[in-house]
């Protein structure tokens, strides 16, 4: 009988596969984004496409084209992923493993699920954008719907968060400081600002002045949430690693920053847009421009200490070019999703909308240039992990306990 390294080895972490093939679908919607015009609109549309399908160049269209194909094949691996999880999960929760996980640091992986959740519902939001026609109007009446999945979304992620909390700060000597040596509590974190842009997108589109401020002020509350926790936990989880140094296995958790703070941008923008369209808040292109460039400068720093951890350690030549497999590989992919679609943010509504650069001149696609290189070496890197992972094999005998 034919299994997978996955399956044989089932961890809740692998929800992460999920979450990358997600985030790959958002680097093509980057495309259509900056690229198409969508006048009266803060996103295009299926309309918005068409129209520049029939009337743009030949370069348009190739863009076009590969960005709608991007989009479809990732957000169908994102879903057929998710949907495999969730079944694989549900068996995971019957087990002696899911017991012992439940009763130690590895508790907080359980947050991987709300996450992938939080990440297949923005995925499904830009697959109905590009490609249902007339979508936008009735769009205001999935805004409340779209509100209420990301809340309980976050309602499950902030259960699991409580149980965790709770048991660790209630009793002495639960939490084994020895295992805190990276940055894996960091992902309670991560599912909690997926679920904060998720609800701050209603404020980017609506023009409902109760759907914006309820989505500005739930989306503040959550990424609030999500900014305390991640603070606290990379500070405790630094001075364990200058104690026992960093746990192979969780390397790359050191660049779970990087999306982070992407998506922590992408949700304090969404928030700016509502205000200035609903409430007259104004900020300039100035700011908008100074704020994304900090964004990329803390990225940059957690990116140099993260690979520089990695190449010492062999993380590469082990887990990702070797034979080794862990689920914690596909922690890589979201960091490099998270650059490439953060400088495309900073190229269009930093330097081009400041003026600094002229949109789609020599400067403008050198940058982005970068940004689509991160995005392919992602998608390779997916690939590859996904023959080790969840290629076929024959699985090995099960010692007897």
């Amino acid at each position: 009988m034919k299994s997978s390294k996955a399956s044989e080895s089932y961890v809740p972490m692998y929800f992460l596969t999920s979450v990358g093939a997600g985030g790959l679908a958002v680097t093509f919607f980057m495309y259509l984004m900056f690229w198409i015009p969508h006048p009266g609109r803060s996103v295009p549309v299926f309309e918005d496409i068409m129209a520049a399908w029939a009337t743009g160049s030949t370069s348009l269209k190739v863009a076009i084209a590969i960005a709608m194909a991007g989009i479809a094949v990732f957000v169908y691996l994102n879903l057929k992923s998710l949907i495999w999880n969730l079944s694989h999960f549900a068996q995971f929760k019957k087990t002696e493993r899911y017991t012992k996980l439940r009763n130690s640091n590895a508790e907080t992986t359980l947050l991987a699920m709300p996450l992938a959740l939080a990440m297949s519902v923005n995925g499904l939001f830009i697959t109905g954008l590009v490609f249902v026609p007339g979508l936008w109007t009735v769009v205001e009446y999935l805004f409340p719907l779209a509100l209420i999945a990301f809340a309980a979304i976050a309602y499950t992620a902030l259960r699991t968060i409580a149980d965790f909390l709770g048991r660790v700060l209630s009793k002495g000597g639960v939490f084994d400081v020895t295992a805190h040596n990276s940055f894996a509590q960091l992902l309670p974190s991560f599912a909690l600002i997926m679920s904060a842009v998720g609800f701050a997108a209603p404020a980017a589109m609506s023009t409902q002045p109760w759907i914006v401020a309820i989505s500005v002020v739930g989306s503040t509350v959550l990424g609030t949430a999500a900014l305390i926790y991640a603070l606290l936990a990379l500070t405790t989880a630094f001075n364990s690693m200058l104690h026992y140094g960093t746990a192979e296995e969780a390397g790359p958790t050191l660049l779970i920053i990087i999306p982070f703070v992407t998506i922590f941008s992408i949700m304090f923008m969404r928030q700016d847009h509502g205000l200035h369209a609903t409430f007259n808040g104004h900020s300039t292109a100035v700011d908008t421009l100074m704020f994304l460039a900090k964004g990329l400068s803390v990225q940059l720093v957690f990116l140099g200490l993260g690979l520089t951890v990695l190449r010492r350690q062999g993380y590469f030549k082990d887990f990702v070019f070797g034979e080794k497999t862990s689920a914690g590989s596909y922690a890589l992919v979201c960091p490099g999703v998270a650059l490439s679609v953060l400088l495309q943010f900073f190229v269009n509504k930093g330097l081009v909308a400041a003026g600094v650069i002229e949109k789609f001149g020599t400067t403008y696609w050198v940058i982005t240039a970068i940004a689509i290189a991160f995005q392919f070496a992602m998608i390779a890197l997916v690939f590859r992990l996904n023959a080790q992972h969840y290629g076929t094999r024959t699985p090995s005998a099960i010692p007897a306990e």
